[in-house]
């Protein structure tokens, strides 16, 4: 998108991968941008995420999908710098026991994603469901947010730590607030739609697999899935609907790691290096839209991104900055 030489003063509430890449595309547009966070970015859920991007947990799919495709395009192109970014390009196999056409809603992104194919049987785990191959980013997320912050500072956007109390009050001195808060906005949005999906998963000392493979159904508690990152192979996981727990639970991780090891033996006896739990903001719809607050600040929302805010955020970013240019034309916000 082309550069705004009028910027304006504009406040990001999370500083998350969903924050923080709204931050960048309104920087990187000539906008004056602080990001607002009472967490570092290690310190928030993106920080757990595994980093595959591959839609999951998010609807509506024709948006979602839509997101998806313009963040695998910008991730891919980071994978050119892996060290730098957490980017890297990843082979991998996806299953499910259900769904896996073009009747689960994700027609066009198997359509959009260069190389990706029907698996062979070969390929697929013993008694596997028919799946899908594809190479991916797989995005090393503590890099990829450090990244991030820098690719903002770079922008000449700030990050400022402190509690965000109220969306009036984090735009009061601004144009326009940007509500990435995520579960946060169960309070500042007033929105009781926005729920946790907890989400544990357990990081091993990698024997030696490349590949990703995940197999997981839309709506199932347990998944089954590895990736090889470079600090070690993360094991999942978990999809525990409105529990609010950040603590690993022990049974929880022995199951984690068993199922892996239903397919790779080895995964049995392989060291433990962290366990972690994360809580996605899912919500029955992504809510990405414009309004006026109380006392007249335009707001844009963008939160409720489920288990696949890696893979929408850059087309959610860029959705958030035609949203803003229309408000700075004085066509918006409409309420939403």
């Amino acid at each position: 998108m082309t550069s705004n030489t009028e910027g304006l003063d504009i406040r990001v509430v999370g500083g998350g991968v969903i924050g923080l890449t709204s931050a960048i595309a309104l920087a990187e547009d000539g906008h004056r941008v602080r990001v607002l966070s009472r967490d570092p970015a290690d310190g928030t859920t993106s920080a757990v995420a595994g980093g595959l991007c591959w839609p999951y947990r998010i609807r509506p799919y024709e948006r979602a999908v839509a997101w998806s495709v313009r963040s695998f395009q910008v991730l891919t192109a980071l994978a050119e710098r892996p060290a730098e970014t957490g980017s890297r390009m990843v082979t991998g196999t996806m299953t499910a026991t259900t769904g896996g056409g073009a009747d689960d809603g994700l027609a066009a992104w198997y359509d959009a994603v260069p190389g990706l194919r029907r698996a062979r049987p070969e390929e697929l785990p013993e008694g596997g469901a028919p799946g899908w191959r594809a190479r991916t980013p797989l995005v090393d997320m503590p890099t990829h947010l450090r990244y991030l912050e820098q690719r903002l500072a770079a922008a000449g956007g700030t990050v400022e730590r402190r509690e965000v109390t109220s969306l009036e009050e984090a735009g009061a001195a601004a144009d326009v607030v940007v509500n990435c808060s995520g579960l946060g906005a169960r309070a500042l949005a007033a929105d009781p739609e926005v729920h946790p999906v907890q989400g544990q998963l357990v990081v091993v000392e990698n024997p030696g697999i490349e590949e990703w493979s995940v197999s997981a159904d839309a709506g199932a508690t347990d998944t089954t899935y590895l990736l090889p990152q470079p600090y070690g192979l993360v094991l999942g996981g978990t999809a525990r609907e409105n529990a609010w727990s950040r603590e690993p639970d022990p049974a929880v991780a022995a199951a984690i790691v068993a199922r892996a090891a239903r397919r790779f033996p080895e995964l049995a006896r392989a060291r433990v290096l962290a366990h972690k739990v994360g809580l996605r903001p899912a919500r029955p719809a992504v809510r990405l839209t414009a309004e006026r607050l109380s006392g007249g600040m335009p707001c844009v929302h963008n939160y409720g991104h489920g288990g696949a805010g890696v893979t929408v955020a850059w087309g959610c970013a860029d959705e958030v900055l035609r949203i803003v240019r229309e408000v700075q034309e004085g066509r918006g916000p409409v309420r939403g």
